[in-house]
């Protein structure tokens, strides 16, 4: 069972929210994804979107990775930092 206290360690964590994702910069550069409503839904990302690994199902994974699209560019500093 996921705590609340988990889920705000995610979002503390994280370098950006969106639509219910926390979007974080993983140590190799890659982007870490997890849904705050289902934080076992998770996605591992390339910076250019490349899909390394994934939970989530086809449609769920659509919508995040145009969330990614749509603004990436807020976290480019720090993922090219």
């Amino acid at each position: 069972m996921i705590r609340i206290s988990d889920i705000n360690e995610i979002v503390q964590s994280a370098s950006m929210v969106v639509g219910g994702y926390a979007f974080s910069k993983m140590d190799d550069r890659n982007i870490r994804i997890v849904g705050l409503e289902y934080p076992n839904h998770a996605l591992v990302i390339r910076p250019d979107g490349e899909i390394l690994e994934t939970n989530m199902d086809d449609i769920e994974l659509e919508i995040v990775l145009g969330y990614w699209e749509r603004n990436k560019k807020y976290m480019e500093e720090e993922v090219d930092a």
